[in-house]
């Protein structure tokens, strides 16, 4: 299957200029002839596409609300999960040392990536057929989503707990970091300062490990 192919079955459009979408898939390693400035715009048009259709779903929800649910959608992480899923690693053009050092697999290559092609699209058929793009890709994602979501991150809630109850701000301490660099392992402790409730967390990178450990603490304490 072609470049144009699969675009046409992952997102439901063919682009007019074939250089266009040859550069989209071009990662920095490949030369000057990157998808970075195709990055760049559209992660605009998908932060606003997703913002739009969150409002539209969700009239009750109030502006923070709105705002978790976006991360949660377009976050790094989550637009390389969708990125998987749509087997866009296949498509990439990467330098050498990209190729042989899992670059099809990296997160943050996919991300950028999902959003070069987003940029690509809005620029040769224009933001009608890259609403329609993503709101393809994304669709089994919106259908799911409950605004019982939108709670806030697990460290927020940690935090505004033990500040309620005037207890002192939990540390983290980064235990080990493993794995190869396109596949590290963070394991991260939240340790509170009286000592009584101490959590390892797991995760893709240190801000996710962290994330775990601060869950970890809140079901210590009976607010999972």
């Amino acid at each position: 299957m072609d470049a144009q192919q699969w675009l046409e079955r992952q997102f439901g459009c063919r682009l007019n200029n074939d250089a266009l979408l040859h550069q989209a898939l071009s990662h920095r390693s490949v030369g000057s002839r990157n998808n970075e400035r195709l990055e760049f715009l559209g992660d605009s048009v998908l932060g606003y596409v997703v913002s739009e259709e969150l409002y539209r779903r969700f009239p009750d929800a109030d502006e923070g609300q709105l705002s978790r649910l976006r991360v949660s959608l377009v976050k790094g992480s989550a637009l390389a999960e969708v990125a998987r899923e749509i087997t866009l690693g296949e498509q990439l053009r990467l330098g050498v040392g990209e190729r042989h050092g899992g670059g099809r697999r990296r997160n943050s290559i996919l991300a950028d990536s999902f959003e070069a092609i987003l940029g690509a699209i809005v620029l040769d058929l224009g933001i009608e057929a890259c609403r329609a793009a993503i709101l393809k890709v994304f669709h089994a994602r919106f259908e799911g989503l409950k605004l019982e979501q939108a709670r806030k991150d697990p460290k927020t809630r940690l935090q505004e707990l033990l500040q309620g109850s005037g207890r002192p701000l939990p540390e983290y301490v980064l235990r080990k970091a493993t794995g190869e660099d396109h596949a590290r392992i963070f394991t991260v402790a939240c340790e509170l300062a009286d000592g009584r409730e101490v959590a390892e967390g797991i995760g893709d990178s240190r801000r996710a490990a962290e994330q775990a450990a601060a869950s970890a603490v809140l079901e210590q304490l009976g607010e999972p």
